[in-house]
Formats: C-alpha cells, structure tokens, sequence
C-alpha cells in the first residue's frame, strides 16, 4: 500500500474551466463610430496647420476705467416718486473686478423680468452701453458749500 503524503493535487483554474464552444454572441449596446450627415466626411484632427491650436478673441476695448467709488450712471427700472420707470438713475460703485462693475443705488431697483433687487445693488460689464460716468454736476454747489466743522 502507498500513503498520501498528505498533498491533494490541486487542478489549475484553466482546466477547472469548463470548456465553452464557440457561440454565436447577440450584441447589444454596440458602439458605433458618430453618423456623418450629407455624404461629409469627418476632418483630420491635424490638418498640417503650422499654427496656434486656439483661437483667442480679441479684449473687448473698455469704455471707462471705473473705481470703487466712482459715481456712475445707470440706465435700468427703478422708482422714482413711487412710479416705476425705466432710465438713467445715479449710483456709486461698491466692487469693480476683471468683468463686471457692482452699483448700489438709493432708491429701489428692478430686474428686467420685475423682481425688485433687495440689497439695490445691480452688475454691469465693463464694456456694457448701459453705465456711465456721471454726467452733469448737479451737487457741485452743494459740496462747495459743505463745510466739514472742526473739534
């Protein structure tokens, strides 16, 4: 009689496999190359162009350098004598950034659609048609005459 050493053959996993034959497979989410319209045919991606990959716009040309605290105009709705209108109504900026141009206003503004701004701030494009410097001195008189008193 021979003894078992102990050691159990183990079978590779390939040959625990069982062997499939070849069947046919249904496909069912294959992916297809994009559909070209009209008969075109797609571009190269490299079309031998010896140029710059991106195209950049030109900076739109700024109007007006604005600062905080610069007094502008603004053409939007706001109240006037308890009637809503739509024109030009003073207002200081409070924040300038590479974009946009923030203007607080005294009175109570609107959006375009009608909802009413709650904090009266409203932010223009710098090279936004609808901000301006403020034209006309009409409180040069005033400041003149403002005489700040000494303690």
């Amino acid at each position: 009689m021979e003894k078992d050493s102990g050691k159990k053959k183990v079978a590779s996993k390939a040959a625990a496999r069982p062997k499939v034959q070849n069947e046919a497979v249904r496909v069912v989410n294959k992916i297809a190359p994009p559909r070209l319209h009209n008969g075109e045919e797609r571009k190269s991606v490299r079309s031998g162009r010896a140029s710059n990959q991106f195209a950049y716009m030109k900076a739109p040309g700024v109007m007006y350098d604005f600062q905080v605290g610069d007094k502008v105009e603004v053409f939007c709705d706001h109240e006037k004598g308890r009637e809503r209108i739509r024109g030009w109504i003073a207002g200081i900026v409070v924040q300038v950034d590479n974009k946009m141009v923030a203007v607080q206003f005294r009175s109570n503004v609107y959006l375009t659609d009608g909802w009413m701004v709650p904090d009266r701030i409203l932010w223009y494009p710098l090279n936004s048609e609808h901000i301006r410097p403020l034209q006309g001195k009409k409180n040069s008189a005033r400041e003149k005459t403002k005489v700040i008193p000494e303690y």
